[in-house]
């Protein structure tokens, strides 16, 4: 059986894009142990640890059709001078994410592959949950702010 290409792509440029997640929030958290921000750093230390599930579960994903994970186009990492740019880099790294996973499992229920529908749909819920938690995690920085002014 041949290789699909499509799949192949967004198999790859999700790893891609896990890849630089994990790269980005590791930085990040380690920023914020530098500022003394232990619960931030926190935080970006668990979301290290969701984006790595989602780079094994696509390296898994890749080695069963036979082809060797490689993830060697990764953007720089973009730290933020504060948490609220912080928060901004992320959220579009999320939405960027989240209209990966949308377009990939879209591809793969119209080719009725089901194994990879739910791994993209998978992971797409993960995304979202973490667009979600993000958005509360800004909301949460402004109200602190306005308080401390």
């Amino acid at each position: 059986m041949a290789m699909d290409p499509r799949l192949h792509g967004y198999l790859t440029r999700a790893l891609c894009h896990e890849m630089a997640a994990v790269q980005q929030y590791m930085a990040q958290s380690k920023l914020c142990d530098l500022w003394g921000m232990a619960e931030y750093c926190s935080h970006f230390r668990q979301d290290v640890i969701e984006e790595l599930g989602h780079v094994e579960s696509l390296m898994e994903a890749l080695i069963k059709l036979g082809v060797t994970p490689n993830a060697t186009q990764l953007p720089a990492v973009r730290l933020g001078r504060s948490m609220e740019e912080m928060f901004a880099i992320d959220r579009v790294l999320e939405v960027e994410a989240v209209r990966l996973y949308e377009e990939a499992a879209a591809y793969c229920w119209r080719v009725r592959d089901d194994g990879h529908h739910a791994l993209f749909s998978k992971i797409l819920r993960d995304e979202l949950q973490h667009l979600d938690e993000l958005d509360k995690l800004s909301a949460s920085l402004l109200t602190k702010e306005k308080r401390c002014a």
